[in-house]
């Protein structure tokens, strides 16, 4: 019987999940003074990790790709880190716990850690599959989609959510006329209120990047390639490239193969475990408790959990993450955290100024013990403060000392709050 006690941890994934993982793998030996284990980092991509939240300004040319690579291949040496890039696992036998790889090896595992992270959607309605329509997910997007303004002039972006919104940015800069096309009635309504909505907009409108609320596009146009789209209440509008930015989900078919519990991605526990307790699951194709992560800060939580664990070190456990939005295009800065809607029973602060323009919304919420906490914040413009009220919201620390000046400024507010005391 084959002793499965010195096969390698494999990671399955190669990108910001997946590499802090890797990283939290080797500090967190490095901090319990034991022998490094070794340890195999599998990525379908043909080159080092990256951080996928900059692929705008590559598009833009604001960035080169060395300014968003995270790592070189010097650093998986130096942490005898086994990397293998440009290969896909195509099966994982549970019973054998062994991989098959598309290069033909069959890898043997101690634990595995799927980091697969997810996959663009592509609304499928006629002419989806004409050449010039393109999601906006990895650089192999941003090389086509510069490819096309090479080319074309004309580009809809069909989705006004983060993605849509950091593309069509991108390709205006490249000079293409740029229209986003949003089904709902205004831009990140999952990350933004009303007000804050309204101000991306017009900030949007002013760098003449059309934007059309409240569009469902029915169909795209041509015959062989894109002409333009045609919207379900009529009307349409050329276009030589459609970016089709309505959202991900989770790579979660190589886990479902494996028999892997799974529902919207990889159900996991606590310590992240999936349902085989030898496989582990992080950022955007894992599950945990009924939600799916698509930002960067709860898969560095994940990471730290799920890697103390693999190695069989104490560790608490994770227990959800409060989620925070951070956009910035073209000078714009927005952000969002925790309950920025406001529940009933909340009170909100508001600071604006239309023309700078700024907006800033603070939800505070009393509790039955009378105290006063941040549940929630809006910022656009200026976000200099937005660490500190995610820390606030995060901790869910009394806020009563300085309620009333922290509308303004994090240090103006505590300064206030000492001279009181």
């Amino acid at each position: 019987m084959h002793d499965s006690s010195s096969d390698p941890i494999v990671v399955i994934g190669n990108g910001m999940a997946g590499l802090r993982v890797l990283q939290e793998l080797r500090e967190a030996e490095g901090a319990a003074r034991g022998n490094r284990v070794p340890v195999v980092a599998i990525g379908a991509e043909p080159m080092e990790a990256y951080n996928r939240v900059l692929l705008s300004s590559l598009l833009s040319g604001e960035s080169e790709y060395k300014d968003i690579a995270l790592v070189n291949r010097r650093w998986y040496d130096d942490q005898d880190i086994e990397l293998q890039i440009g290969v896909r696992v195509l099966e994982i036998d549970r019973k054998r716990k062994r991989l098959r790889l598309s290069t033909g090896q069959r890898m043997p595992y101690s634990k595995l850690i799927l980091a697969t992270g997810s996959e663009p959607i592509r609304l499928k309605m006629p002419g989806s599959d004409l050449q010039g329509v393109k999601t906006f997910r990895d650089l192999t997007d941003v090389s086509d989609l510069k490819a096309q303004a090479k080319t074309g002039k004309r580009a809809v972006v069909i989705g006004g959510g983060l993605l849509g919104l950091e593309a069509a940015h991108g390709l205006a800069l490249l000079g293409m006329d740029v229209t986003v096309v949003h089904l709902m009635d205004r831009l990140m309504e999952r990350q933004l209120d009303p007000v804050a909505s309204y101000f991306l907009l017009r900030e949007f409108r002013r760098r003449n990047i059309d934007v059309l609320l409240n569009s469902e596009t029915e169909r795209v146009l041509g015959k062989v390639r894109v002409e333009g789209v045609e919207f379900r209440a009529g009307g349409r509008i050329e276009a030589d490239v459609v970016i089709m930015a309505v959202g991900i989900r989770p790579n979660a078919a190589l886990a479902k193969s494996a028999g892997l519990s799974i529902e919207r991605g990889v159900l996991v526990d606590d310590m992240l475990r999936s349902s085989d307790p030898d496989i582990y699951a992080i950022g955007e194709c894992a599950e945990h408790r009924g939600q799916v992560y698509g930002l960067v800060a709860p898969l560095y939580e994940q990471a730290k959990v799920c890697a103390r664990d693999v190695l069989g070190l104490q560790s608490a456990p994770y227990v959800g993450s409060v989620v925070s939005t951070s956009l910035k295009v073209g000078g714009m800065n927005v952000f969002s955290a925790g309950d920025y809607l406001g529940q009933p029973g909340t009170e909100d602060i508001t600071l604006a100024d239309p023309s700078y323009p700024f907006y800033k919304k603070l939800v505070l919420h009393k509790g039955v013990d009378g105290t006063t906490r941040l549940v929630g914040a809006v910022l656009f413009g200026e976000t200099g403060d937005a660490p500190w009220y995610l820390q606030l919201i995060t901790e869910k620390a009394p806020v009563d000392a300085f309620r009333r000046d922290m509308i303004f400024a994090r240090e103006l507010a505590l300064e206030l709050a000492r001279h009181a005391a």
